[in-house]
């Protein structure tokens, strides 16, 4: 009796025809040059992932793919975490030119989820937000990372993570790079990159370089 209330009470999602799925349409970013050979043309939702050890372009390239993604969304933001508003970040956003974003892009100054979760609920808030780093984020566990991305489903987060042992660090980055669409992993100013979004004529999974002179010279003895 109790069991029969409990399936009689459940309400079920609506399960997708084959109809459903064969004709289903999505909205993707038109990708260009290098970004397209890299990403491919990507869904600006969900949850993507750079990750990799200190010092080899990981931020630069954040910054880089945020003020791409300035050509596709109204409003980005950046929320540093680890070196908050400081002279070293505000060098890597010289660097990386970010100017040339304008009044695009915003930068959280050290934001917690729950604020960050706030200021997603209101209007015009940004459809992309870069958080540097997993690492720094306090109180970011397993359903706190599914709570997000089911709540906000149309925005698109691209977190930043180290690496140990050739792995992204600390384990809820792994589990993040587990489910993410997208993954970078960064070396000597490189990015090694795997999509879901690879398509014909070479669209996605090229190499992604984030600093020519700098790969370079890292790389040399290295090939």
């Amino acid at each position: 009796m109790a069991r029969a209330a409990i399936d009689g009470g459940a309400r079920l999602a609506r399960a997708l025809s084959n109809r459903n799925v064969s004709s289903a349409r999505f909205e993707v970013a038109d990708f260009d040059g290098a970004w397209l050979a890299s990403f491919g043309r990507p869904e600006l939702r969900g949850a993507w992932l750079i990750h990799g050890k200190s010092g080899g372009g990981k931020t630069h390239l954040a910054l880089m793919l945020l003020k791409y993604l300035c050509r596709f969304v109204d409003r980005v933001a950046y929320d540093t975490l680890e070196q908050g508003l400081s002279l070293s970040f505000q060098n890597a956003w010289r660097d990386a030119g970010m100017s040339g974003a304008g009044s695009r892009v915003i930068v959280l100054d050290r934001e917690s989820i729950d604020d960050l979760r706030a200021r997603l609920r209101r209007r015009k808030s940004p459809g992309v937000v870069v958080i540097d780093s997993i690492t720094a984020l306090e109180g970011f566990t397993r359903p706190v990372f599914t709570r997000l991305t089911r709540d906000f489903p149309g925005k698109l987060f691209i977190f930043v993570a180290h690496e140990e042992g050739g792995r992204p660090y600390p384990a809820i980055a792994n589990h993040v790079h587990k489910l993410a669409e997208v993954k970078a992993r960064v070396e000597g100013y490189k990015a090694f990159v795997s999509t879901r979004f690879r398509g014909g004529d070479g669209e996605g999974g090229a190499e992604f370089v984030i600093w020519e002179e700098g790969a370079a010279r890292y790389w040399v003895d290295k090939l």
